[in-house]
């Protein structure tokens, strides 16, 4: 029989679904700096002073919608992600990118959120966000750590030495935490984060509508061409 505390718990994280549910289609329609906690608690009928009990504020809201984007995000990359065979570099390279794309398109609104402009007056407090936020970057590092035991990653830079404060700054980078047991160097680092600039640059420029249609005719060939280059940065040939 479920206890108490586990019936609770169950009401509550199906409060927070319904909220965040409610607060994403806010988003879409006002945008992030116009959500209203008096507007949430309406749709959900509820008086204001009850939804306190989930959220505190509209910063509160803020953080639990953009925790709920960045984990529907990495769920739909790490499957794709996942479908691919582990020995095939490239093709987990193009899942990445071809699943961050999906995700974007059908979500512009929650990408917005995470890689828009930020929301004025709000600052995504870093031990909600940072584990969700760095699930797919976390999913790259794991595809560079096997391209270099598999003797395919690229490190020498293409267009010469990088300048020493772009080195000292990756270097810098690999210190954190998150980079801990990588068999990366700066030289990798920093190709992959020109990498992953190209990917979610050309993402970006499509979300927000800065290609123009009649400028690219074929988004998706576009994309796929850019995720090609890119990936050409980090992995050499077989």
């Amino acid at each position: 029989m479920p206890t108490g505390g586990g019936v609770r718990a169950r009401h509550r994280a199906a409060v927070e679904a319904d909220i965040v549910e409610i607060g994403l289609r806010h988003l879409a329609r006002e945008g992030a700096a116009a959500l209203s906690l008096r507007a949430v608690a309406r749709d959900l009928g509820v008086v204001s002073s009850a939804l306190y009990r989930y959220v505190a504020s509209r910063d509160d809201l803020l953080t639990l919608l953009i925790v709920a984007a960045y984990t529907s995000l990495a769920e739909e990359v790490e499957r794709a992600h996942d479908a691919v065979d582990a020995d095939d570099l490239d093709g987990r390279w193009q899942a990445v990118a071809g699943a961050m794309r999906h995700w974007a398109l059908a979500r512009p609104h929650e990408y917005a959120l995470l890689y828009g402009s930020p929301v004025p007056d709000y600052a995504a407090p870093a031990e909600r966000t940072t584990e969700p936020g760095t699930r797919v970057l976390a999913l790259v590092l794991r595809l560079l750590d096997d391209a270099a035991r598999a003797g395919r990653l690229a490190t020498a830079p293409t267009d010469g030495p990088p300048p020493p404060g772009a080195r000292a700054s990756a270097e810098q980078m690999l210190a954190d935490p998150f980079f801990e047991g990588s068999g990366i160097d700066a030289d990798a680092l920093l190709a992959g984060m020109a990498a992953w600039s190209l990917v979610m640059g050309t993402l970006s420029a499509e979300v927000f509508g800065q290609l123009g249609r009649q400028t690219v005719a074929d988004p998706q060939a576009w994309f796929d061409h850019m995720v090609g280059v890119a990936g050409r940065l980090v992995l050499t040939d077989d």
